[in-house]
């Protein structure tokens, strides 16, 4: 049982209490990258302390990580210092990656930590454009240098640039079939994060170009890599159409939520092609006299979305291994829970839009068979049914997707395999628990210490 560190009971008080859904973190006007699908309902933590790329100082160790102590202690130095990376960057699926099983958790370990560390160079302002477009494009190169580390960046998450060495190093220690997909789709990535530096989302068409980048092709990459362990079959990672949706309905639904946060950093993600049929300017949406057309062109982009839940469904079918299964399917069902919270909602243009706590842990500890899954999509998509008004503009359109989703969602697939026991999955639930608990401790108590010193 390699997904599950230790076999232990967890209350689903304990659970409910460690547990929290909130919009991710303010950050510069750069393009949005979601890093990848793992970033939804995922707020960042505080800033870290900042090791240098030889040094690191003895309170760097205090951020432990959450497998359990025999196998913490049957890895690397730099195996472990990776995996306290994995913990201070992403808040949320930490706990998640954690519970993968065998191999495959440490390739989608360093996975992770390099695409956020290509990401944390998108996002540096401060970084100019005549050095950051061929350190984007040429990024995939470092994972094969030694040495190489970037030291000028401003960045919350700038200790996996500043101590890439260790990241490039367990990379080069997966093995070849894993190197090989994170090498390609690192580098497939940095081009298309180029491409879009300084080019607006015009079209449609374009949304989801912007979107297959930033999200897509990390649905492919971890696709691939699923295959590659022999945990899913071949046709997992050779399907990249359904891995591609996967990637862009996750996507798609942070865009579409964070609109005003977005607006007030100066980015826009919404596309021209739809905001402009009901807006001069994506920003007059705020303005209250704004809201039935702001309601129109937001109800637009939740339609678009949904076109990819089918293909959500189809993927999810595929999977055989719990831990990977699970893994997949708790970002999904959170994203059209909050796709469903937003449609139709002015609040997404007054103030933040979230699924409730206790949803959340509903929502996890329910995800993790296909048939729950379903069940879950059908609700969510009801509650949108519900909420469709005779006047929208988009209506036809959006009662002929739910229809498709309600079709597909009502399919009987086959029992899948290797479901594992009630006691793999509370130890999985218990290691997301403390994961969660420990790092929103941490969060706090980051956040107490530096109101103190501002005091």
């Amino acid at each position: 049982m390699a997904g599950a560190c230790c076999k232990c009971l967890v209350s689903l008080s304990v659970l409910k209490r460690s547990l929290s859904v909130a919009p991710r973190g303010s950050g510069s006007a750069a393009p949005r990258s979601l890093l990848p699908g793992w970033r939804l309902g995922e707020r960042g933590l505080q800033e870290a302390a900042r090791p240098s790329c030889a040094l690191r100082p003895t309170s760097f160790y205090r951020h432990t990580t959450f497998l359990c102590l025999s196998c913490q202690e049957s890895m690397s130095e730099s195996l472990r210092t990776c995996y306290v990376y994995l913990n201070q960057t992403s808040r949320s699926f930490a706990a998640v990656i954690q519970a993968l099983d065998g191999e495959l958790r440490h390739a989608v370990c360093i996975f992770y930590l390099v695409l956020r560390a290509l990401d944390t160079v998108e996002d540096d302002m401060t970084i100019p454009l005549e050095k950051k477009v061929p350190m984007l494009n040429n990024f995939h190169t470092y994972l094969y240098q030694d040495e190489w580390c970037f030291t000028e960046s401003q960045e919350k998450d700038r200790q996996v640039l500043e101590d890439f060495p260790t990241i490039s190093l367990e990379f080069r220690n997966l093995a070849q079939e894993y190197r090989e997909v994170i090498s390609d789709i690192c580098h497939r990535m940095g081009v298309g994060m180029a491409e879009f530096l300084e080019k607006k989302v015009e079209s449609m068409k374009e949304w989801d170009k912007y979107c297959h980048y930033v999200a897509g092709l990390v649905g492919i990459g971890l696709s691939q890599l699923f295959s590659a362990s022999q945990l899913e079959d071949p046709e997992v990672g050779q399907d990249s159409d359904l891995a591609n949706s996967m990637g862009l309905f996750l996507q798609k639904t942070n865009i579409i939520r964070d609109y005003l946060e977005d607006t007030q950093d100066g980015r826009a993600f919404w596309p021209k092609e739809a905001w402009s049929q009901f807006a001069d300017r994506l920003e007059d949406f705020v303005q209250p006299e704004k809201l039935e057309s702001a309601l129109s062109c937001l109800n637009f982009l939740v339609t678009d979305a949904l076109r990819h839940v089918p293909d959500v469904i189809t993927y999810l079918s595929r999977l055989r291994n719990q831990s990977v299964f699970n893994f997949c399917a708790i970002p999904q069902v959170m994203a059209i829970a909050t796709l469903s919270a937003c449609y139709n909602n002015p609040m997404v243009f007054q103030g933040v839009v979230k699924i409730r706590k206790g949803q959340a842990v509903t929502l996890m500890m329910e995800a993790t068979n296909m048939r729950a899954v379903q069940a879950i999509i059908a609700q969510y998509s009801q509650e949108i049914l519900h909420k469709v008004s005779l006047t929208d503009p988009s209506r036809d359109k959006t009662l002929h997707a739910l229809a498709v989703i309600r079709e597909k969602s009502q399919s009987s697939y086959a029992n899948r395999a290797n479901h594992l026991s009630p006691m793999y999955l509370s130890a999985a639930m218990l290691l997301a628990a403390l994961s969660w608990q420990y790092l929103s401790t941490t969060a706090a108590q980051a956040q107490g210490t530096g109101d103190m010193q501002g005091q």
